[in-house]
């Protein structure tokens, strides 16, 4: 679906921006920058609202068909649930493992919406970038069972950790390319 630039350039771009140093800020948390461990939580959180006002603005209530407003209720879920995460793991009600999959199931749910939209000149990259965030679902499980220490969690798991790659690089670099064009396409 096409919309007006004006609109969906600035939130494009700030979703680019904030999903590439969201994820700067873990590879450097994980080199040793531990005070920045904090600022992924957040980062986490502020890309999934991002995200949802990316598909809000992408797709404006007068054009919204009936299968874009459950996709669009899918992508509110989805923000929601990354909130959920950041909360857990900020408040140290669970540790990070357990959050991670709490946020990681929120931004699959997020590739789906990006899977049901993905349209035009960038389609193929959309479907890439949620078809990759899609596998935070397979985090569910783990979710359920309360997995929630890295060391003894079931190797299934480990496969919802390759959605971050979709969260952080291929969706980031997707909606950066969004931004640039001159007619926005979903």
């Amino acid at each position: 679906m096409s919309t007006e630039p004006d609109a969906v350039r600035p939130v494009a771009l700030a979703h680019g921006i904030v999903g590439l140093a969201t994820c700067l800020c873990l590879i450097l948390f994980y080199a040793g920058a531990d005070a920045l461990g904090a600022v992924n939580d957040v980062g986490n959180a502020v890309l999934g609202v991002l995200s949802l006002a990316l598909a809000w603005t992408l797709h404006p209530a007068p054009r919204r068909s009936s299968r874009a407003l459950v996709l669009l209720g899918v992508a509110a879920v989805g923000a929601v649930l990354t909130i959920i995460g950041t909360t857990l793991v900020m408040t140290e009600a669970t540790g990070f493992y357990l959050a991670g999959l709490w946020s990681s199931f929120g931004f699959a749910l997020i590739g789906i919406w990006l899977l049901g939209t993905a349209s035009g000149s960038l389609r193929r990259a959309g479907l890439i970038a949620g078809a990759v965030m899609t596998l935070g679902l397979l985090g569910v499980p783990g979710i359920l069972m309360g997995v929630d220490d890295l060391d003894t969690a079931p190797p299934w798991t480990f496969a919802a950790g390759f959605s971050w790659a979709g969260t952080y690089l291929l969706f980031p670099t997707w909606t950066l390319r969004l931004a640039r064009r001159n007619t926005p396409e979903a």
